[in-house]
Formats: structure tokens, sequence, C-alpha cells
């Protein structure tokens, strides 16, 4: 996928798009949906961004990587701090963001409105 001047480029690259549940490929294989990134004047590498749904899936694993563990089993300040971050990340634009999460957390849709409601009162 890549030569040898913009390996260093797509090293650099490849931890942002793995947080965000992206794909890289070839330029040659990009999509009219694709991002091609272009190093010194080449194209070096593409990048396919992954759908809103999948990557509030993605942003679940990763905390649940994260916390060593599945999200339902920690207490009610860690699951309210995972809400504020995911609110911050925009996964609540996302349609059934909430159940999705309310499902993660193990707690109910009502919960996690709960949480949001608390922040914006603080």
């Amino acid at each position: 996928m890549s030569g040898a001047a913009d390996e260093p480029f797509i090293a650099a690259v490849t931890p942002l798009v793995d947080a965000m549940g992206g794909q890289l490929l070839p330029p040659d294989e990009a999509g009219p949906d694709d991002v091609v990134l272009v190093w010194e004047g080449v194209d070096a590498v593409a990048v396919r961004l992954p759908q809103l749904a999948d990557s509030l899936d993605h942003m679940l694993a990763a905390l649940e990587r994260r916390q060593g563990g599945p999200l339902a089993d920690l207490d009610r300040r860690a699951k309210q701090e995972i809400v504020r971050s995911l609110e911050a990340r925009g996964a609540f634009a996302v349609r059934h963001g909430v159940e999705t999460v309310a499902s993660a957390l193990g707690v109910s849709r009502f919960t996690v409105y709960n949480y949001l409601n608390r922040e914006k009162g603080s």
C-alpha cells in the first residue's frame, strides 16, 4: 500500500484512523466517499471513514478495552464519566445512540438521560 517515502506518514496517521474506526486503503482503491491523504505531493493512502453507528460501537469497544472489562461493571460515577465523554464526542447524535450506550452500560435509557441532564444542570 505504501512506498518507503510515505511509510512514516502512514505510521503517523494509523493510530488516528484506528481510533475513529476507519480503514486504510491503497489510494487507487478509494471510493467517492473515501478521503485520500497526500504526502509530499503524492497520494499516500486512502481513509475509509466509518458510518456513525459503527463509530459508536467502536468507541464503546475502545472504552471497554481501556477500562479492562465490560462497561456495565463500572460504578455509577464511572458510568457518568463515560456518558460525558461520549456526549463530547457526539455519540448521542447517532440514531439509537442513547439506547446503544444504555445497553453497553447496563442501565436504562432513562438513566442515560439523567446523566446527560445532570451534566447540563451543573
